[in-house]
């Protein structure tokens, strides 16, 4: 399947379901550039709509900033903002928070596959947990290091 062959309402649910693990993940770098080369991508192709600009709810250094609104198959996706967008694109003002985008069924490993796919990236080999350790460490579970409390000599005043 190639990239024409995804529809627009796939990879937008792609794209939510790993914008969401992103928020939660403890190193969401890698997710947060799937998502911007996808938008990027898309926006290229005429397969998404720049909408306009919001205010942030998350303040940069207590500075208010704007953001960019993208729509991509009927779920809409914040993005930061580039200088020519504000001379472009109408404000909106505040974010709706009463909109949300419909929550699709689909897993994040299956998400990022679509999104690879679109991409035409090749998927990055699975590293296993202890990749992250460098050398085991021997434990010190059950062994003394000191004499028990009700063993030790008494000092003397």
């Amino acid at each position: 399947m190639n990239r024409k062959q995804l529809s627009d309402r796939e990879i937008a649910e792609s794209l939510f379901i790993v914008n969401r693990h992103a928020k939660t993940a403890p190193e969401p770098k890698h997710l947060y550039d799937i998502k911007k080369h996808t938008i990027d991508l898309l926006l290229k192709e005429k397969r998404a709509r720049k909408v306009g600009l919001h205010y942030s709810d998350h303040p940069r250094l207590s500075q208010q900033h704007s953001t960019l609104l993208i729509e991509i198959g009927g779920y809409y996706f914040h993005v930061p903002a580039a200088k020519e967008d504000f001379q472009q694109l109408e404000h909106l003002g505040r974010v709706d928070q009463s909109y949300r985008n419909p929550k699709p069924k689909l897993s994040l490993s299956r998400a990022k596959r679509t999104l690879y796919q679109y991409l035409n990236w090749k998927q990055p080999e699975k590293s296993s947990p202890r990749a992250f350790h460098s050398t085991p460490q021997p434990s010190l579970l059950g062994q003394r290091t000191e004499t028990p409390w009700n063993q030790r000599p008494r000092r003397r005043m």
